[in-house]
């Protein structure tokens, strides 16, 4: 079986370029044959918003979103998000309580952190 990877992306895209590049290299090991999940906490959920014009290497970002998208990578937020933010629905987005977050962290096999 192939190992799960988990990609957690927290840092604030609108002062560093982390989870830009967290993006891109999640993008990038989806090629491979694993198991991927991206999980965006706090303000990281503003890569799928139309806020990406504010995004620290907006550029490079705007390169890889239409790629995840149509690639439909599991992108995980925390349950309420939709609430708070509009984030583009053409994405394969869930919400899924803290609980639910903790026990995907526990279960990847491996976990990178941006």
């Amino acid at each position: 079986m192939a190992p799960s990877i988990l990609v957690v992306i927290q840092s604030n895209p609108l002062v560093t370029h982390r989870p830009t590049e967290g993006l891109r290299i999640a993008l990038g090991l989806s090629t491979s044959a694993t198991s991927l999940t991206i999980v965006l906490l706090g303000q990281a959920r503003l890569l799928l918003t139309n806020q990406a014009s504010d995004i620290v290497d907006a550029e490079i970002l705007e390169r890889h979103l239409p790629v995840i998208q149509e690639l439909q990578l599991a992108i995980v937020v925390p349950e309420g998000s939709s609430a708070d933010l509009t984030m583009d629905q053409d994405f394969a987005i869930r919400e899924v309580p803290q609980s639910g977050i903790t026990s995907l962290l526990c279960q990847a096999d491996r976990v990178l952190v941006f």
